[in-house]
C-alpha cells in the first residue's frame, strides 16, 4: 500500500508524529508532502525534528496569502505531484486549507481520499476551519473519526457508511510526550522573560480570525490577559503578532508576557508546568484536558465538546461581559476534582489509522 500524507500546518504535524511513526514499522510506502502553508520555523521546523518526523519527500513552500490564494496555489502545486504517485490513498490532517486543497486535487485525479481528525464540528459558519473540515468531509472516500460524537456528527450529514472510529492520534503523541517530559527526558521550557516556572502561571494562545482581525476584539482580550491576578506567558503565534502591530495594540504589561511559540514537547511542559490554559486553539484545549490542566477558551463554541465534561473546558467569548472578578475567577479557577473521562482513544489511534486503510484498499 501507498499513501501520500497532506500537511501544512503545526496541528497537521504533531498528528504526522504518530502517523510516520506507525507506517515505519510496517512495509507501507508512506510519502509526505509539507505544503509549506506553515513555514516559520517555530511552527514547522522543529516539529520535524522535536518529534522524530521524517523529512518531508516533497516540499511546496506554498507560504501565506489570503485563503483562497493559499488554497489555489496549493492546489496546483498538488496536482503534478499525485499524478506523478499515483497513490492507494491521499490522507489528509485536519481543518486548514492544506486539507481542503489535498482532497480536491486527489477527488479531481480519481485518487481515494482518507480524512484523519473527520466529524469535528463547531457548527460555526463564519469560521474557515469549519468549511474546510465539512467541505472535506464530504468529498473523502474514508472518514477516519476520533470520537463517537465525531461520528454521530457524520451520520446525521448521511455519511455513515465511510466513517471509522479510530481514536484520535494526538492521544498517542500527548502521552508520550508527557511520559518523556515526567521522567525528565525533555529539556524545561523556554517560558517568556518575567515568568517564574516554578511560581503559578496560565498559559495562553491566541491566532483565531475571529480574534486578531478585529482590532477592538483583541484589544479586549490582550487587556482581559494583562488584567488577570496571575502571570500570563502568551506563546505568540506569527498572526497574532502580525494583527497587533497592523491593528496598533500593544502585547505585554500587567499580567501579560509574550514569547515565542514552543516545540511540543516544550508546549506539553509548559501546559504541565502550568495552573491553567487560556487559549482559542482547538488543539490546545483538548491538550490541556489531556495533561488535567484546566482551559478556558476564548470561543462561543467548541469542536472538542467532550472537554466541556465537569468543567475542565469552559467556554468564555467576552471576557469583559463577565466582569474583572469574575473573569479572574474563571481563568484561574482550581482543576476539578473530577476525574476524566476516555473519550479521545487510548492512544493507540495511529496503528489503528494504518490497519483500516490497509483493509480499504480499493
Amino acid at each position: 500500500m501507498k499513501v501520500v500524507s497532506i500537511v501544512g500546518a503545526r496541528p497537521q504535524l504533531v498528528k504526522l508524529a504518530p502517523i510516520a511513526a506507525a507506517f515505519a514499522a510496517t512495509d507501507h510506502e508512506h510519502v509526505i508532502v509539507h505544503t509549506g502553508q506553515h513555514y516559520d520555523a517555530d511552527l514547522s521546523d522543529v516539529f520535524f525534528s522535536g518529534l522524530g518526523i521524517p523529512d518531508p519527500d516533497v516540499h511546496l513552500g506554498i507560504g501565506s496569502g489570503s485563503h483562497g490564494v493559499q488554497t489555489g496555489r496549493t492546489l496546483a502545486a498538488l496536482d503534478p505531484v499525485l499524478a506523478a504517485e499515483r497513490p492507494d490513498w491521499v490522507l489528509v490532517y485536519g481543518d486548514t486549507n492544506s486539507t481542503l486543497a489535498g482532497a480536491l486535487s486527489a477527488v479531481k485525479m480519481h485518487l481515494p481520499v482518507a480524512h484523519l481528525e473527520a466529524g469535528l464540528r463547531s457548527f460555526n459558519r463564519r469560521m474557515p476551519e469549519e468549511h474546510n473540515r465539512v467541505l472535506t468531509d464530504h468529498c473523502a472516500d474514508l472518514l477516519l473519526a476520533p470520537t463517537e460524537e465525531a461520528v454521530r456528527h457524520l451520520a446525521t450529514e448521511g455519511l455513515a457508511e465511510r466513517v471509522v472510529l479510530v481514536g484520535d492520534v494526538m492521544v498517542d503523541v500527548c502521552l508520550r510526550v508527557r511520559d518523556a517530559v515526567r521522567a525528565g527526558g525533555q529539556p524545561r521550557p523556554q517560558l517568556p522573560e518575567g515568568i517564574d516556572p516554578d511560581a503559578p502561571y496560565l498559559l495562553a494562545t491566541l491566532h483565531r480570525a475571529e480574534n486578531t482581525d478585529d482590532p477592538r476584539r483583541l484589544g479586549a482580550l490582550v487587556s482581559a490577559l494583562a488584567e488577570l491576578p496571575v502571570p500570563v506567558a502568551l506563546l505568540a503565534h506569527p498572526r497574532l503578532l502580525a494583527k497587533a502591530e497592523e491593528h496598533g495594540i500593544k502585547l505585554g504589561g500587567g499580567a501579560l508576557h509574550v514569547g515565542r511559540p514552543l516545540p511540543y514537547a516544550g508546549m506539553v511542559a509548559a501546559v504541565l508546568g502550568s495552573v491553567g490554559v487560556v487559549t482559542d486553539s482547538g488543539g490546545l484545549q483538548k491538550e490541556a484536558y489531556l495533561l488535567d490542566r484546566p482551559c478556558t477558551t476564548l470561543r462561543p463554541e467548541t469542536e472538542w465538546v467532550e472537554t466541556l465534561a465537569d468543567d475542565w473546558n469552559r467556554l468564555v467569548p467576552d471576557p469583559a461581559a463577565l466582569g474583572r472578578s469574575a473573569w479572574a475567577e474563571v481563568a484561574t479557577r482550581s482543576r476539578p476534582a473530577a476525574g476524566r473521562g476516555n473519550p479521545y482513544g487510548d492512544g493507540r489511534a495511529a496503528q489503528n489509522v494504518v490497519r483500516v486503510l490497509a483493509e480499504h484498499v480499493r
